[in-house]
């Protein structure tokens, strides 16, 4: 469902909270935003624009189900299932989206975040980028935007990405349109990583319908139920973007990135901003869950694989849990390797037997304690390509990020030593029989 139909149902279950004083984009925001818990939220004024802005959407599995219209136990199979086959969106005469075009553009009049007192300026963290491949086609992704002026952006384009390898190919110049109030169908489907030439829209339309519009002066098709759309076009000229808060809640540095021009802005009638808070849930969750379908798979091609999490404690990407029903004595350690390969930046992984609550690190905790011995079960993976949001890598300029990488395989042995290895629980009681 669109953004304005999972705000009216969330409102209708007393699950939004509505914040009706005036609140600045500088720095109060977020802190607001965060001090709720980042559980949804509502701000009907903002003292720098005439916007109301949501946040809270997608901070956590719950939501991000409800919002599909599924149980968030099918969400894992329904992920993988969309990437798997994903469907070609129908494209519109008319959409949402579109409903005011506005080409005298004044991006001062969005409510863009200050974030933290060390940004290196206000940033739109919650929009989604497509453009297309002059040899591949569409692409969809995230890219940050720090407010240059009135019409420009300078956008993180991360470098042999997609957008980035379109650029190249292009000659430096590219259309680009960026997306702000989106189905969570479309956000999800825009943080994951698929195949060169795969269309990103078409997962976002297996998960739920997505018909798209095109743009008024770029050559661009974008979501028909966005509430935002703003057409540019990445220009040659670059200047310096950031710091900015990063998915590990650390500050990320300084760099010359591309600067984007801003030639039209279309949007809803009454158009709501949804913003994500950088580095917290909603940011973790839009990064680390399309990587659980993709670990999940290659671990189904050695083992029986149950579930897969990767964890907000590892920043929601370089941690996670993988849950299988031990059928062989080595199915441990070969499920390490295939994480490691289904999610390339994966620093850390724990292999637990179906018993172990995957969702409960007191559990996961329990199976390390219990199950594993250091010298047995652990694999130890030295210099290999890793991810540059690890600051404790090797992330020297003008080369892949590099780390180490550790596999625990705290999975029980088949045949029993006599120690035991599982647990023993209490009977169930009706404790209000004794009350």
């Amino acid at each position: 469902m669109d953004v304005r139909k999972f705000i009216d149902e969330l409102q209708k279950n007393g699950e939004l909270t509505k914040i009706t004083k005036a609140v600045s984009v500088e720095y109060e925001m977020a802190g607001v935003i965060n001090a709720n818990a980042e559980k949804p939220i509502y701000f009907e004024k903002i003292k720098e624009s005439s916007y109301p802005v949501v946040a809270g959407l997608v901070s956590s599995k719950d939501y991000i189900a409800r919002s599909l219209g599924i149980q968030k136990i099918q969400l894992l199979p329904k992920l993988l299932s969309a990437i798997e086959h994903p469907m070609a969106p129908q494209v519109v005469a008319n959409g949402a989206c579109q409903e005011v075009v506005e080409t005298d553009v004044d991006l001062t009049k969005l409510p863009i975040m200050h974030y933290t007192e060390r940004d290196g300026g206000k940033y739109i963290a919650s929009a989604v980028a497509i453009v297309k491949d002059p040899e591949l086609g569409r692409n969809m992704c995230f890219h940050r935007l720090m407010l240059k002026d009135k019409n420009h952006f300078v956008a993180r384009i991360v470098e042999n990405r997609g957008t980035d390898s379109a650029l190249k190919k292009a000659g430096g110049e590219l259309d680009i349109a960026f997306c702000v109030g989106n189905s969570t169908a479309v956000l999800l489907s825009a943080a994951t990583t698929l195949p060169m030439g795969a269309d990103e829209l078409g997962m976002a339309n297996a998960l739920e319908k997505t018909d798209l519009v095109k743009c008024k002066t770029v050559d661009l098709e974008v979501p028909a139920d966005s509430e935002f759309i703003l057409e540019g076009r990445i220009t040659k000229e670059k200047a310096t973007e950031g710091p900015f808060l990063d998915l590990t809640g650390i500050v990320d540095r300084e760099r010359q990135q591309p600067v984007v021009e801003i030639k039209c802005i279309t949007h809803r009638k009454n158009p709501i901003y949804q913003t994500i808070l950088a580095g917290k849930n909603e940011h973790k969750f839009l990064m680390g869950m399309p990587k659980e379908p993709t670990i999940y798979s290659e671990v189904g091609k050695v083992c029986q694989v149950k579930d897969v999490y990767v964890t907000p404690g590892g920043c929601s990407w370089l941690h996670a849990v993988v849950q299988i029903k031990k059928q062989n004595a080595d199915d441990g350690k070969k499920a390490i390797a295939a994480a490691f390969k289904g999610h390339g930046s994966l620093k850390h992984c724990v292999i637990v037997d179906d018993d172990i609550n995957i969702y409960d690190p007191q559990d996961v905790e329990w199976a390390i304690a219990t199950r594993l011995q250091a010298d047995k079960n652990v694999v130890i993976l030295s210099n290999q390509p890793g991810s540059s949001l690890d600051p404790s890598g090797d992330l020297s300029e003008g080369k892949k990020a590099t780390t180490a990488k550790a596999g625990l395989d705290a999975t029980a042995p088949l045949v029993s030593t006599g120690k035991g290895f599982k647990k023993v629980d209490y009977i169930k009681v009706d404790l209000n029989k004794y009350l």
